[in-house]
């Protein structure tokens, strides 16, 4: 774990349950879940959401966040619009890992309507214990960075 092992978590309305699971199965982990809603299921906009998640990340409030709507590419779009942010979406172990050790990832995003808790509770495992290689993938994370202009 990173000396600040803030987790941020944040969904939209369809993602509330598996979110509130992610949130009590890293809590139990030690890491610290920074949970900031929705808590109600009336309709909510991803965006907003997905926006807030990855602002706490960029300022350093938070080392890592973990994003949720039904398919999880809403939300991801939205965290990706942030400066400082690189977020995939992953629906298997292998992706997560790798999005962590080859892109330094900072965020990832989750499906609702497409894993179950099981496996997004190991996606999820998987994203949090992975660490960025560095070495032949640093030139490549600066280029995604020069990106954002």
């Amino acid at each position: 774990m990173t000396a600040n092992n803030r987790v941020v978590l944040s969904s939209d309305h369809a993602a509330i349950a598996l979110r509130q699971a992610i949130s009590a199965h890293i809590t139990a982990q030690g890491w610290v879940a920074v949970d900031i809603g929705p808590t109600t299921p009336e309709s909510t906009p991803y965006p907003e959401h997905g926006a807030a998640a990855a602002r706490l990340v960029a300022s350093g409030d938070c080392a890592l966040g973990i994003i949720l709507c039904g398919t999880g590419q809403g939300i991801m779009m939205a965290a990706n619009k942030v400066k400082g942010i690189r977020c995939g979406i992953c629906a298997d172990t292998f992706s997560a890992r790798m999005i962590r050790q080859h892109n330094d990832a900072n965020m990832l995003s989750l499906g609702a309507r497409v894993v179950g808790e099981g496996l997004a509770l190991d996606i999820v495992d998987a994203f949090l214990a992975a660490q960025f290689e560095g070495g032949r993938h640093v030139p490549r994370v600066a280029m995604i960075e020069a990106l954002e202009g």
